[in-house]
């Protein structure tokens, strides 16, 4: 069946800012309260949308979660009075402002893993929130995108979306799933990376290994997935450790490509290997040296998180963070790419500065759902963007939107009455 790869990107919020709240992630920590453009954030996000699209990619969006999280609050024994509790909060426990004012559900990549309707057994598209259960300020999304999936995902006919997996085994979402194909909607092969089993002591020394093998099983069991085409590999621990805190950081897939660093896997031979076998014939690896680029240089230009964009003649697009050009290195292995036996024919610099930043890229940015025809129109027309969509977005952020943010200003109400502001205004737009 014909289908096509469409990108639900997440619509950066107003409380955008640099808590430094993710260890494991260098440009999280390196930025840790600096002051922020929240606006600029958002816009910079629109923009990359709106390139996406006018590239003929089905392009859509997921709205910010609803922040400050005044239940996280509550749990934690603050309630009363918004202003009150945001005084009291900042009195008491200043810490947890930065997690509920927390802004990263914008990186849908870690909203859910995503299995099309042409790899499960009941031929409807499955999706399973991500828990994030590594971080306290991740762990709380999972509730709202479970929600928000199955507002946009509504129509039972076509879509499944399960409830996260068992909190005891931490499940990071697509940032952590690769899906190889020779055609969308043809069946393809999924590979799930795992950073630790659970229950076991952790193979890093330094930070966190945030997946667990027995949430890859669970999701790969509940989608309906045949066994023969799925494939688990365990994250490097030296990558882990050198800030490759998801797999999206040190490999990228598209279609029949695959693009992944020498030290992203344990075993990694056996890896590649058993994805060909499972794959058959046409499967392309490229394998990237650490003579060609360090793992390093990987980390800080985020060239994995680059996106990889199909067009309509089958040949590939590159979105890259402008870091990747002013770094020698990654710049240089993206023009050996381009003129390489490979589908990339383009490579396209986008500004994502506030986001990268932040600790997200390109790839972080957007959740990959492959849909047919009659999926796509199952889904709300109202979060896909068009170019009327666009401006409208770009105004409503240019009006509700902070120009600066600094962590110190999340115990100001004006700020908490502002986003309620905004999110009303965007929950009519949607119609949800």
């Amino acid at each position: 069946m014909t289908a096509q790869e469409a990108n639900f990107d997440g619509l950066i919020g107003p409380t955008h800012h640099y808590g430094g709240l993710s260890p494991g992630n260098v440009a999280s920590q390196q930025h840790r309260h600096q002051v922020s453009s929240p606006r600029k954030a958002a816009l910079q996000g629109l923009a990359k949308m709106k390139r996406a699209a006018d590239m003929g990619t089905p392009q859509a969006f997921l709205p910010p979660q609803p922040r400050p999280d005044w239940r996280f609050l509550a749990e934690q024994g603050f309630e009363g009075e918004h202003a009150n509790v945001l005084a009291d909060v900042k009195a008491k426990r200043p810490e947890l402002l930065s997690i509920a004012f927390s802004a990263s559900s914008m990186w849908t990549a870690n909203a859910a893993t995503v299995s099309p309707s042409a790899d499960t057994s009941d031929g409807r598209v499955h999706f399973t929130p991500a828990n994030l259960q590594s971080m306290p300020h991740r762990r709380i999304e999972a509730r709202q995108t479970t929600h928000i999936l199955r507002t946009i995902f509504h129509d039972a006919r076509y879509f499944v979306i399960h409830d996260p997996v068992d909190a005891d085994w931490s499940d990071e979402g697509a940032a952590n799933h690769t899906r190889l194909c020779r055609r969308y909607g043809e069946p393809g092969v999924e590979l799930f990376v795992y950073g630790r089993e659970a229950g076991q002591s952790a193979p890093t020394e330094k930070f966190v290994a945030r997946q667990t093998k027995e949430a890859c099983e669970a999701i790969a069991r509940q989608h309906g997935l045949d066994p023969a085409r799925v494939v688990f590999a365990q994250q490097s621990p030296e990558a882990i450790d050198a800030g490759v805190f998801h797999n999206d950081v040190i490999a990228v897939g598209n279609m029949a490509l695959h693009l992944v660093h020498e030290k992203a896997y344990v075993d990694q031979e056996r890896v590649l290997a058993e994805l060909a076998d499972k794959f058959g014939p046409g499967l392309q690896t490229i394998v990237i040296s650490d003579y060609e680029l360090k793992l390093k240089e990987a980390v800080s230009t985020y060239f994995f998180n680059s996106q990889l964009l199909t067009s309509l003649t089958g040949t590939m697009t590159v979105f890259a963070p402008v870091e990747c050009g002013e770094v020698q290195a990654s710049n240089r292995l993206l023009s050996v790419l381009m003129k390489g036996e490979n589908p990339i024919v383009d490579c396209q610099f986008v500004d994502l500065c506030e986001s990268m930043q932040n600790g997200g890229g390109p790839a972080c940015l957007r959740l990959r759902v492959v849909l047919t025809e009659n999926e796509i129109a199952a889904i709300p027309k109202t979060v896909w963007l068009t170019d009327a969509r666009y401006r409208q977005l770009k105004e409503w952020v240019q009006r509700h939107y902070r120009d600066r943010l600094h962590i110190d200003d999340l115990a100001d109400p004006k700020l908490a009455e502002e986003v309620d502001a905004a999110m009303d205004e965007l929950t009519g737009l949607l119609g949800f």
